[in-house]
């Protein structure tokens, strides 16, 4: 199973091209010294807060040194974690609680504006693993802001699902994701059963309790416990979702908000896997432009490669097999950055001299798998969050329908989204909530919604949608006219500016302004 919409998409793409310290080590719970921030943020009326049981509200964080994680050595002196209870379920927020894993660098500079939250996507990225990586890119936010973010629940530190070992992932690697016969399909539902089963066996009452809205009602506490009267938060990719989630919920919370790289609220599951194959099959347009190609024809030949590996599969030096599913993983992470396309011409070439390496070391590199052979458990977070959050559930009957619209979008990536579709959720032991989230947000301070036209994994047409589904006056668009997933830090000094004056000094920029 594939889904291109997750952590990888902003910050793995960004290593491929390429703790906790300061202030007081004791409890939290200290109020942001400046006060409410002027400009968006500082909302009308009093914050939004639900009636919560004071061994929520008042706990006190114990900060101490971070630990080495799955995905990343110990962060240096700068950055002290700690664990935040909340409650299993939020209907009794009396009940039964669970920690929360926090990682936190203080603001380097003396005007301090309080805490910036930060959500990487996914769902199922580790904040815990990217904190301390992305902050060496926000040096002026750093400087103004406390960089906080966390382990949401069911990932790493925060009840980690793990929903099949090594090996059952090894297997479930040559398993056809894009069936033509009776027996792949009966072999992929088969394997969807079971990684569904094993996700129950591993988050056992967790399973119920990991949704997007659970997340946001945990970033409202996280509020609270932090001493920030406002939510200041930036989320990239599904952190968007997040945003709008949040902003929902408690709109009066809402604090100086940015959403980069923007998911469409108002996509289903159909509709969230057709503009991945429209936003994908785009980039790659532009990737075989930038390489004196016709796109129809580059198109066609990578198609070509692909159903050739259907039937037979490629060597690698590495002894394993490069399959027809690893093959479209490894094209999919170069084209979340332009710097990267160099990377996907050497691989594709080699492809087709008969050598798979240079894919599946992409592919492997999209999967979190290390040298060796042990795997991360990011999409089954993933997973776990996005099935209980999405009520849909296609049948095979409705992809095999909507196989030709796929293909049409896309011929490299239409058949695996749109098989992706019936798989992803096969077979779930607990249902979805609603079809689409709800983000309006009547009465939030203005939220900065950034959108990029060549955008493979969140098209930009999303940022627009988002906006609309705020309100008027809540969301407020900016694009640029880049490539790569995201905008802001991905060399437009147009957006960091844009973003780091709102940030920074509560400067909301017009809406609809397009960086080019």
């Amino acid at each position: 199973m594939m889904r291109f919409v997750r952590w990888a998409a902003a910050l793995v793409a960004a290593v491929l091209v390429a703790g906790c310290g300061g202030g007081p080590s004791g409890g939290d719970g200290e109020k942001n010294p400046t006060g409410p921030p002027s400009g968006p943020g500082s909302g009308s009326g009093s914050p939004t807060t639900a009636a919560l049981p004071s061994s929520l509200t008042s706990q006190k964080l114990e900060w101490g040194r971070c630990k080495a994680t799955a995905d990343s050595a110990t962060p240096s002196d700068a950055w002290r974690c700690a664990t935040l209870k909340v409650p299993l379920d939020w209907a009794k927020p009396d009940g039964t609680t669970i920690g929360l894993a926090l990682i936190r660098s203080r603001a380097t500079g003396h005007d301090r504006i309080g805490s910036l939250l930060f959500n990487f996507g996914g769902p199922g990225g580790s904040g815990l693993s990217a904190m301390p990586y992305y902050a060496t890119s926000v040096p002026a936010l750093h400087e103004r802001y406390d960089l906080v973010s966390w382990d949401p629940r069911g990932v790493g530190a925060s009840g980690g699902v793990r929903c099949r070992g090594d090996r059952a992932i090894r297997a479930a690697e040559r398993v056809d994701a894009t069936p033509d016969t009776p027996a792949e399909e009966k072999a992929y539902l088969r394997d969807a059963t079971d990684f569904a089963r094993g996700c129950a066996r591993s988050a056992e009452k967790l399973m119920a309790h990991v949704s997007t809205t659970d997340t946001a009602r945990d970033m409202d506490l996280m509020r609270q416990v932090l001493g920030d009267r406002n939510l200041h938060y930036f989320g990239i990719s599904y952190g968007t979702e997040l945003g709008g989630v949040y902003a929902h919920l408690f709109p009066r919370n809402v604090g100086r908000m940015t959403l980069d790289a923007v998911v469409d609220p108002t996509a289903d599951t159909w509709g969230h896997a057709e503009n991945q194959a429209r936003g994908f099959q785009r980039a790659l347009d532009d990737y075989l432009k930038s390489t004196g190609q016709d796109p129809r024809k580059g198109s066609r030949e990578i198609a070509g490669l692909l159903r050739r590996l259907d039937a037979r599969t490629l060597p690698t030096s590495s002894g394993r097999r490069l399959t027809q599913g690893l093959a479209v993983t490894g094209i999919v992470l170069p084209l979340y950055s332009r710097s990267s396309w160099p990377t996907l011409t050497s691989a594709l070439r080699a492809a087709r001299e008969g050598d798979g390496t240079e894919l599946l070391s992409l592919a492997d590199r999209y999967n979190d798998r290390d040298s060796s052979g042990h795997y991360g458990t990011r999409t089954h977070a993933q997973r776990v969050i996005s099935c209980l959050d999405v009520r849909q559930r296609p049948t095979p009957e409705e992809t095999k329908r909507r196989l030709p619209e796929f293909e049409g979008i896309s011929p490299v990536f239409g058949d695996f989204l749109g098989w992706d579709a019936a798989g992803w959720c096969h077979d779930w032991p607990v249902a979805g909530q609603y079809d689409t989230p709800e983000v309006s947000a009547p009465g939030a301070a203005p939220i900065l919604l950034v959108g990029n036209t060549g955008d493979p994994a969140t098209p930009y047409e999303g940022a627009r949608r988002m906006a609309d589904e705020l309100g008027k006056g809540v969301g407020v668009e900016l694009t640029w006219k880049g490539e790569g997933h995201g905008a802001y830090g991905n060399g437009s000094e147009c957006v960091d500016s844009t973003v780091n004056a709102y940030l920074l000094k509560g400067k909301v920029p017009k809406d609809g302004k397009v960086c080019s």
